[in-house]
C-alpha cells in the first residue's frame, strides 16, 4: 500500500476503453500504478511495480489470464489478483481459481462493489460474485468426493468443445456475436464458425432454440 494508507493496482485489460472505465470507477479510492494489455506487459509490469491487487480480465491474446497468473505467482506469490471478465462461464472461473486467482466478479460489477471486493482481496479474502461462488464450491466438491462420486453428464453438452460451450452460453444470455468476439479474444468470424458448430452438433437450427436448450438445463 501507499504511504496514504491507499491500495496499489494495476490493472490488465486488452480493451482501452474498458481499461479507461475501471479508472473512472474506481475514482481516487485506490492508486492506480499502471495498466496492460497484453500477457507479456502485463507480466513485466506486475513484476516491476509489484501492486498490491491486479484486476485481471480473463480473455486476452497470448494465454489469458491464466498465463499471467502462472507466470507472476511463481515469482511473486505475494501479488493478489482479481479476475474482472464479461463470461460468468464456470470453466473461465474454476481456470483462474486453480491458477491462484483469489477472486472473480462480472464486469456488470457497480463501482463501489468493486472497490470493495479489490480491498478485501487485498486483505486476503476470497471474492465473488454471488453465482459464481458456487462454480468454485462444486468444482472443489468435485476434487474432495474424488472418482467415486456419482458423475452427472449430458451426452450432447458433453460433446461440445470447452470453446464451444462458452460460446454457448454467451449466446444463451443474448450476447451479440462481437461482444463474444471480443471477450473471448477471438474474431467474429470464428464465434460465428463456433455457433454453427453448436447447433449441428445439438441439431438446432437458430438461436431461439439454442436459448430454450440451454434454459432448460439451467445453464444460464
Amino acid at each position: 500500500m501507499t504511504d496514504t494508507g491507499r491500495i496499489r493496482v494495476l490493472v490488465v485489460d486488452d480493451h482501452a476503453l474498458v481499461r479507461s472505465g475501471i479508472r473512472t470507477e474506481l475514482g481516487d479510492a485506490v492508486d492506480v500504478v499502471g495498466e496492460a494489455d497484453e500477457v507479456e506487459a502485463a507480466v513485466e509490469l506486475i513484476l516491476e511495480r509489484t501492486p498490491d491487487v491486479v484486476l485481471l480480465d480473463v480473455h486476452m491474446p497470448g494465454g489469458g489470464g491464466r498465463a499471467v497468473l502462472e507466470q507472476v505467482l511463481g515469482v511473486r506469490p505475494g501479488i493478489a489478483f482479481l479476475a474482472l471478465s464479461m463470461s460468468d462461464a464456470a470453466e473461465d472461473v474454476i481456470e483462474v481459481v486453480r491458477a491462484g486467482a483469489r477472486g472473480y466478479v462480472t464486469k456488470h460489477i457497480s463501482g463501489p462493489d468493486l472497490v470493495d471486493a479489490i480491498r478485501r482481496v487485498a486483505e486476503g479474502d476470497a471474492v465473488f460474485s454471488p453465482r459464481l461462488a458456487g462454480f468454485v464450491l462444486d468444482a472443489f466438491s468435485d476434487l474432495v468426493d474424488g472418482p467415486a462420486a456419482t458423475p452427472s453428464f449430458d451426452p450432447e453438452f458433453d460433446q461440445l468443445t470447452p470453446r464451444e460451450r462458452q460460446v454457448l452460453r454467451l449466446i444463451a444470455r443474448g450476447y451479440s456475436y462481437k461482444d463474444i468476439a471480443a471477450d473471448l479474444g477471438i474474431s467474429t468470424k470464428t464465434v460465428e464458425r463456433h455457433v454453427s458448430a453448436v447447433l449441428r452438433k445439438l441439431q438446432l437450427t437458430n438461436r431461439y432454440q439454442l436459448t430454450n436448450w440451454a434454459t432448460e438445463r439451467r445453464m444460464l
